[in-house]
């Protein structure tokens, strides 16, 4: 799909009643400082009928909405911002007749400034005048044959659009328009298109033809007030397309994949691209080495017997080999990466949202996951099998609240905000947890965490060139993970075995814990101490998103809170364990039954309420101010609803366990191959038919994800030793990778000022 602008001015169709889809590229629309910033010094001619009219006052309302409609109609009308130097002329030329040839023959004069921009056309005042005869058709032909020389002229410099003609709506026309008849309306287009686009011996005319209003006015012209002219939408969807057209090479806009050009590739893609091809080289000449080895201790057949003897001898995998065939794998999954949401290979569309198309996604995914159940292999709380569902059932509505863009429905929205919050509620359970009950504070587990945590992340900034920031949720584990690590190892550390012979030691961790909370609202209630921390070289190259660390810090105060909540969680459900106050048998209920009972009344009543309160939300940034001090309570409702009654504890679904295993890298690939244009859009495949475009994107996405986690587990094991002299070696490689990655970032960065 490299001319998706041919696809903008032909083909699309409507999503819902007023919301327009190009063929398979992504439609930006345009704020007015976008506008007034892309046509800053530039100047727009609009040649033809009262439809060209209309069409030249939608296109000014982008600049400037307060643009009225008034004056003679048959006559020219001047638009000019003198702050922004855009200049836009309407010039009434009803017919391609002498008239019109002479005013684009003015500009064809290289004394003449021309305009940037011509949007030209013009049919139904020669139907209405010649009632619909065929001399004028044949006068039309011959008229637009003498101007097509000087438009192809034009256009070696301008932009120029010939507009065809929009259907009319019969019923409505008026009595001395009723001979504007559709059938009419497709001769002058057929006409118009045959003479333009053989009016250069080129292969490819330079004039484009603007055809897509027709598609739009088939849809819509039967809302027109009088049958000939649209209504008001469908001019401002065109006006839409023309500055689609014109702008997106210009500003670049992310959402905007029409007419885009491929962005060049940078120092750092290029090296990253080497290094894959050489891993891929590398790893078929240890293939072909390793299967010709194979082949000289191959089976041989006993002649006594006449049966096969096996070699029992088996070689074992190298770590160069795990690591050659990783980093091959790793290599084509990139090149799918960048082929999908870098390259014009693959198109995009925009995401249009409808309830049907977040909530019946959830339902069916529901009964599937209620179909794979099983049964666990223990029944504690929050057990490793119910953290997984939990996870898995959690990412897929969170990758369909992505893809079917509900985030513009507020209560949805909110919903999705505690998702969040119960991962990063997970994230400090888990690790107290674990730092808590093994004491194991060494750095092995440390750079273990981090490098399944980034390695990904890391390998997707280098080979899509995107900022450490971009994929904001890593970002944010991996800085509460350090977070918890820190607290937990400073001295005095205070774990579990310690703190079970003294009591004292419960009070020094909930004195920490206090520590935590109040540097937590300290950062929190203080942006500029915030900043000024995550502004230090280098974290402000990890942490900074166009120039400014602000994105952070909004990301990361809107979950502040609950981090905490899951460690403070995690020390009182242990505590209470280890006193043997909770009943974890199979089967059992956690407490006895009318604690249960109402433990389980109060959570089904809180976990409604928020729901209510968060299903009537109005204003998005007062209900995220609430969001970091209410989200737990939903998370604790879940977890009690799921845990306290023995059956529930016993069952989980293996459904959506298997999604849970491998969600971080769901999140992270949903970026470039599942969604598009760094999640704007979405990826299309197979263009004209959505559903079975996103079945096998889908399926696709999903084995790519599995991979990914299969490569990140065998390359941990590689990169990351247990012996802590080698690991010291390897950290020191990292390092030095990283201050390597620095400095070209740093040459980049010079390059493009």
């Amino acid at each position: 799909g490299n001319d998706s602008c041919e696809y903008l001015l032909s083909s699309g169709r409507f999503l819902g009643e007023k919301v327009w889809q190009p063929h398979s590229c992504m439609m930006h629309k345009y704020k007015i400082s976008e506008a007034k910033n892309c046509l800053v010094d530039k100047h727009i001619a609009f040649i033809g009928d009262s439809r060209i009219r209309q069409l030249f006052y939608s296109f000014v309302k982008i600049i400037n909405p307060q643009f009225k409609e008034e004056g003679n109609k048959h006559e020219n009308i001047p638009f000019e911002d003198k702050i922004a130097s855009v200049k836009v002329d309407f010039l009434w030329h009803p017919e391609v007749n002498g008239s019109m040839k002479q005013c684009i023959k003015v500009w064809t004069e290289d004394s003449i400034a021309k305009p940037h921009v011509i949007v030209a056309g013009a049919a139904t005042w020669s139907i209405k005048i010649h009632n619909g005869s065929n001399e004028a058709l044949s006068q039309y032909k011959m008229n637009i044959t003498s101007i097509a020389p000087l438009l192809e002229k034009l256009a070696k410099t301008s932009d120029v659009y010939w507009v065809l003609q929009d259907p009319v709506y019969e019923d409505l026309l008026s009595e001395n328009r009723k001979m504007i008849t559709n059938e009419k309306i497709d001769a002058y287009n057929e006409a118009a298109v045959s003479i333009l686009n053989s009016s250069t011996r080129n292969s490819k005319s330079n004039v484009k033809m603007f055809s897509v209003s027709k598609l739009i006015a088939q849809e819509t012209i039967m809302e027109s007030l009088d049958g000939l002219h649209l209504p008001e939408s469908s001019r401002e969807t065109s006006a839409m397309i023309l500055m689609n057209v014109y702008c997106n090479k210009i500003l670049k806009p992310v959402d905007g994949s029409c007419c885009q050009p491929r962005p060049p590739l940078t120092l750092i893609q290029k090296l990253a691209a080497c290094f894959f091809t050489l891993s891929i080289i590398g790893y078929l000449i240890f293939y072909i080495i390793h299967r010709n080895a194979h082949r000289k201790n191959k089976s041989c057949t006993d002649l006594e017997s006449g049966e096969e003897k096996k070699n029992i001898i088996t070689i074992p995998v190298s770590p160069l080999e795990v690591l050659l065939q990783s980093f091959c794998k790793l290599g084509l999954i990139m090149a799918y990466f960048y082929m999908c949401d870098r390259a014009n290979l693959f198109m995009k569309e925009n995401k249009f949202y409808t309830h049907s198309s977040f909530f019946i996604p959830i339902i069916y995914i529901l009964v599937l996951g209620v179909f794979y159940n099983e049964n666990t292999k223990e029944t504690k709380v929050l057990n490793r099998e119910q953290t997984d569902e939990w996870k898995g059932w959690m990412q897929l509505v969170i990758l369909i609240y992505h893809i079917s863009g509900a985030s513009t429905f507020l209560p949805v929205y909110m919903h999705i905000r505690v998702l969040v919050a119960a991962y990063l509620f997970q994230t400090g359970y888990g690790h107290f947890s674990y730092f808590w009950i093994k004491g194991d504070f060494g750095i092995h587990r440390v750079c273990q965490v981090l490098f399944r945590l980034n390695f990904l992340v890391v390998v997707l900034c280098i080979v899509m060139d995107r900022p450490y920031q971009f994929y904001y949720f890593v970002p944010l584990v991996t800085v509460w993970f350090m977070t918890i690590y820190v607290t937990l190892a400073i001295w005095p550390q205070i774990i579990q075995k310690k703190a079970n012979g003294n009591c004292f030691w419960h009070f020094g961790l909930l004195l920490k814990l206090a520590f935590l909370l109040l540097f937590i609202c300290f950062l929190a209630y203080s942006q500029g101490a915030f900043e000024k921390i995550f502004s230090l070289w280098p974290l402000s190259k990890c942490f900074e998103l166009k120039g400014n660390v602000y994105e952070w810090w909004f990301r990361w105060r809107l979950d502040r809170y609950v981090v905490f909540h899951g460690m403070l969680f995690a020390f009182i459900y242990l505590a209470l364990q280890k006193r043997q106050l909770l009943s974890e048998g199979k089967g059992e209920p956690l407490f006895p039954n009318k604690i249960s009972n109402f433990l389980l009344f109060i959570s089904v009543v809180s976990f409604l309420t928020y729901s209510i309160w968060a299903s009537s939300c109005k204003n998005k940034a007062e209900c995220n101010e609430l969001h970091p001090s209410v989200s737990v309570v939903q998370i604790l409702a879940f977890i009690l609803i799921r845990n306290i009654p023995g059956y529930a504890r016993s069952v989980y679904s293996s459904f959506f366990a298997w999604f849970g295993k491998i969600s971080l890298e769901l999140f992270i690939c949903q970026y470039h191959i599942w969604l598009a244009a760094d999640t704007r859009g979405i990826l299309v495949l197979i263009p004209g038919n959505p559903m079975l475009n996103i079945i096998v994107s889908t399926f696709i996405f999903v084995c790519v994800a599995h991979e990914i986690s299969q490569i990140t587990n065998d390359l941990a094991h590689i990169i990351i030793p247990k012996d802590n002299s080698s690991l010291l070696k390897r950290l020191a490689c990292i390092a030095a990778f990283f201050c390597g990655l620095l400095i070209l970032s740093s040459i980049q960065d010079k390059s493009k000022d």
